[in-house]
């Protein structure tokens, strides 16, 4: 069996997980129809929901030196996507009853991503029937389409469930990252563009998947850091790096980059960069990074010595935490200041 080593988000970026095995980027054996899917989540339900402002979970905490959060207080909702963590392909889609892979979405994307919202708004991120990584790998695209609807539609009713029971008219922040921007993008499209709930939009942060400016019809790109009611993306690999594929899929991609905040070319120099998150989500380094779009994804200075690799897929959160969570407060408050 050939070995593959897979790096998953990972706690501060310091745990690299590696697996001797090729099953993770192979697709399931069989097609979509052949499998039972997971019987659907009940949202009503909060063990259906990886974080709520009403319960202790990962998405409340904070690294030390950080301002802690604050959703008792904040005037502004997050609605959260959490990226790809079932890596088998045994079935097309995962359980939301897997306590097992609970736990590891909780340990590593909402404790490292949905947590840099939470001193800005409440975190809501649900759980879903996410399509299984290998997916992404299959020749069988018509499988993969639909094991991504099905995944779709669990967060579809999760954004129904948290607007009629939560929202209230409350300003609305999506984020995602990976695989859950592909579903950001079908729920921006669906419910925001064009849509009176437009109005509600203080920034969708679709990070991790490449997108098109032409992607929605009424919402533009923010091109600059107190924009609101806009869209901002990034692909993050190492500076000098082009993706095999980039023709493909990366080519004249959205890149907002995360440190001036700026939809431009610019480089934004390390005296800016407000921070990384590092070592077991303990420290805080600040001043360790440039930034700067390049065609379609966004260049970086290697971070640390231990990082050999090219493509930073996992670091796009992690690489620019704290300069997300200070770029969130930004606009939430330019909203309110605009919509009294």
């Amino acid at each position: 069996m050939k070995s593959k080593i897979y790096l998953l988000v990972s706690a501060g970026l310091a745990a690299l997980l590696f697996f001797t095995s090729c099953d993770d980027s192979e697709p399931p054996a069989q097609a979509f129809e052949a499998y039972e899917a997971p019987p659907a989540p009940d949202y009503a339900q909060a063990e259906n929901w990886a974080a709520l402002p009403e319960k202790q979970d990962s998405a409340d905490l904070t690294p030390p030196g950080v301002a802690p959060e604050n959703q008792a207080n904040v005037p502004a909702d997050v609605f959260f996507i959490h990226p790809t963590t079932y890596m088998g392909g045994a079935t097309w889609n995962a359980s939301t009853a897997d306590q097992e892979l609970n736990i590891t979405t909780d340990k590593y994307s909402i404790k490292n991503q949905a947590s840099v919202f939470n001193h800005a708004g409440r975190v809501y991120a649900p759980r879903y029937r996410q399509m299984c990584y290998g997916g992404f790998f299959a020749t069988d695209t018509a499988s993969e389409h639909k094991a991504l609807r099905l995944a779709y539609s669990d967060v579809k009713r999760a954004f129904e469930y948290y607007l009629k029971n939560h929202n209230q008219g409350r300003p609305i922040i999506i984020a995602s990252h990976s695989q859950g921007s592909v579903h950001a993008l079908w729920l921006v499209k669906e419910f925001f563009d064009g849509k009176p709930l437009q109005n509600q939009l203080v920034a969708a942060y679709i990070v991790g998947w490449p997108f098109h400016e032409d992607e929605f019809k009424s919402l533009p790109v923010c091109a600059e850091p107190s924009g609101t009611g806009c869209v901002v993306g990034w692909c993050t690999w190492r500076e000098g790096c082009i993706p095999k594929n980039y023709d493909t899929y990366y080519k004249g991609a959205v890149v907002v980059n995360p440190i001036s905040w700026r939809y431009d070319e610019a480089l934004a120099p390390e005296s800016e960069h407000k921070g990384f998150l590092w070592r077991d989500y303990e420290k805080i380094y600040s001043e360790r990074l440039f930034a700067q779009a390049h065609g379609g994804i966004l260049w970086v200075k290697r971070p640390l010595a231990i990082l050999p690799q090219q493509n930073y897929h996992i670091g796009d959160y992690n690489l620019f935490w704290l300069d997300i969570r200070t770029n969130v407060a930004l606009r939430s408050d330019t909203w309110l200041s605009q919509n009294r």
